[in-house]
């Protein structure tokens, strides 16, 4: 389980952040827009802030995967490789997925909302809502996932029977 659920945010994480160098165009066109020809459109700034959540929310459990969430290196550089094991285990069960079940469950009925009764922006010429909103119900189910994939993970490490070769990079 926690294989497939790796190679989904995986695959997630790989796809979506290329949206970074279609966000960059967006914002560098609009600008040359803005300053040229004195003209913007709210769809557009809305279309950069929209994908930029894309991002984010999207690729959150592709770098909980990559181990590249922040963590206090001082402290955690200290202890010992069971004494981590069992801090990220502890805030897994106990921050991290419970985190995401409540954004789950108080995020859902915002998106359909939303969805049904077709909210869009209140800016002229801006975009539907619900679509971003979605998205965020989607982003934390997917940290959700990789939430529980790395509980198993550090549960098989302290059982002996898995062995974790990701290594964290370091200088964040």
């Amino acid at each position: 389980m926690s294989a497939a659920i790796d190679r989904l945010n995986e695959l997630v994480g790989r796809t979506v952040y290329w949206l970074i160098l279609v966000v960059v165009l967006i914002s560098a066109v609009n600008a040359i827009i803005r300053k040229v020809f004195n003209s913007s459109s709210n769809a557009w700034l809305e279309w950069q802030w929209y994908l930029f959540g894309v991002i984010f929310l999207m690729c959150a459990g592709y770098a909980l995967l990559r181990q590249e969430h922040i963590r206090i290196d001082i402290v955690s550089s200290r202890l010992s490789a069971r004494a981590n094991n069992r801090i990220a285990l502890f805030g897994h069960l106990f921050f991290l997925i419970p985190l995401c079940i409540i954004m789950l469950i108080e995020g859902w009925p915002y998106f359909y909302e939303s969805f049904r009764i077709g909210e869009s922006s209140s800016n002229a010429g801006g975009l539907i809502r619900w679509p971003i909103k979605l998205v965020a119900v989607l982003g934390f189910a997917l940290l959700l996932l990789q939430g529980i994939s790395e509980a198993i993970k550090q549960i098989g490490i302290m059982r002996g029977v898995y062995v974790d070769t990701r290594q964290r990079n370091s200088g964040h």
